[in-house]
């Protein structure tokens, strides 16, 4: 195994509170994908939807995945206005939420 150099994954897991209807989850998630031309840090990001037949999932719905280069990184986009800014208007959306960064490993097989 090897640890990829330098790139770390953020990911927030998220379950969005009952009250908040579709389209605004739409545009918060919209919202959060446009962070990726606003911060240059973040490099890549992803989102989808439980798609489990497990039932773990413990009511969380969602998940969003970012890519920067280096913890530096993170931490310069946790701070960006623009991350600070889009954060007021989505953790309140949230009745549960878990966040993880971590440095990829890879698993080399022959």
């Amino acid at each position: 195994m090897e640890e990829a150099k330098g790139v770390v994954k953020h990911v927030l897991i998220a379950k969005f509170k009952e009250e908040i209807p579709p389209d605004q989850v739409e545009k918060l998630i919209k919202g959060y994908a446009n962070l990726v031309t606003l911060i240059e840090p973040m490099k890549d990001f992803h989102w989808g939807t439980d798609v489990s037949s497990e039932n773990l999932h413990q009511g969380f719905t969602h998940v969003f995945e970012s890519t920067f280069e280096s913890t530096e990184g993170v931490a310069e986009y946790l701070g960006h206005p623009a991350h600070v800014e889009f954060a007021n208007l989505f953790i309140p959306s949230l009745e549960k939420v878990i966040v993880i960064d971590y440095k990829p490993t890879i698993v080399l097989h022959h």
